[in-house]
């Protein structure tokens, strides 16, 4: 009988510790809960950690602790870290911690602690990118009938070429040095096809469409044709231009050379006469055009050496 009683009460305490374990174990989980997410950012832009802190609670950034906290009846206040200042508060509306003007180095790891209601611990790994550039196509080489797409390279970034929605090629490099390139070759079984080149990373993507720069028959096209004779008519017309432009300033320098020696020689031809008219025998020649001498000729030579006859 004693034996059977000292069974009983060893059940019973042997439950009632069990018990005890259990509503420490759940005390213990209300009090603290702890969970991890990845979450992402854009240069320039604002984020926002989601987990609300009505009353108090502490954001904290990797190894230096807390960065900025809440107290019941105050607003958020930073406490480290000059370069979160003006930048890190704690939104009205949302009780968000919120943090602007991201940075690339503004990346790590961050801890919300709220302390509510018992305690609860949300750890944010936070990772910033930039805006993918658009990406950029090549002219045509019409050897090959191709074009390249090529794009800054830059964190996580992908370059992709499409056939409507088929992927054609895909390429990406952790060299963030050289720029993402790929080739397109179209066949002419593939001509009526529309192709595009899409640039993306995690938080953002740029299409652009890629022209098809040979015809069905592999032959560049009429339009590339026509832009290259639009470019060579356009500097024909031009030379044009500029050849008329220097012919006529040619004639009207010359025309305003001619000009002078002439109003030179119609001053000239006054004295000339009044050299002739002093002269008897000048004179007589003018009355008798057909008369030459011997002397006629001699002062002519004789004034044109003295500088006061145009021989031209």
């Amino acid at each position: 009988m004693n034996h059977l009683f000292g069974w009983r009460r060893l059940a019973r305490l042997t439950f009632m510790l069990l018990y005890f374990l259990i509503e420490v174990l759940c005390a213990s989980q209300q009090t603290v809960q702890s969970e991890s997410q990845r979450v992402k950012g854009i240069v320039g832009q604002s984020f926002s950690f989601p987990e609300r802190v009505i009353k108090s609670g502490n954001l904290l950034y990797g190894d230096l602790g807390s960065i900025a906290n809440v107290y019941p009846g105050k607003e958020g206040k930073i406490t480290l870290e000059k370069r979160f200042e003006n930048r890190l508060h704690l939104n009205n509306v949302t009780r968000y911690f919120t943090l602007s003007d991201l940075q690339i180095d503004d990346a790590g790891v961050y801890t919300v602690e709220n302390t509510d209601e018992g305690k609860k611990i949300i750890t944010f790994e936070l990772t910033v990118y930039n805006v993918v550039s658009k990406p950029q196509v090549t002219e045509c080489d019409s050897s090959s009938c191709s074009v390249v797409c090529y794009v800054d390279n830059e964190k996580e970034v992908t370059l992709t070429l499409y056939r409507g929605e088929e992927i054609l090629n895909q390429t990406s490099s952790p060299d963030l040095t050289t720029d993402l390139s790929l080739r397109l070759e179209v066949e002419g079984k593939d001509y009526n096809s529309t192709y595009s080149c899409v640039a993306a990373n995690p938080v953002s993507n740029e299409t652009v469409h890629v022209p098809k720069c040979c015809s069905e028959d592999g032959h560049p096209n009429d339009a590339d044709s026509d832009e290259k004779t639009l470019g060579l008519f356009i500097i024909a017309v031009i030379c044009v231009l500029v050849a008329s432009g220097l012919v006529g300033l040619a004639i009207y320098l010359k025309k305003s050379r001619n000009g002078h020696s002439q109003g030179r020689r119609s001053e000239q031809i006054p004295e000339l006469e009044s050299h002739r008219t002093d002269i008897p025998e000048l004179e007589s020649r003018r009355e008798n055009p057909n008369l030459t001498s011997v002397y006629d000729t001699l002062l002519l030579h004789r004034m044109a050496a003295s500088g006061d006859v145009d021989t031209a």
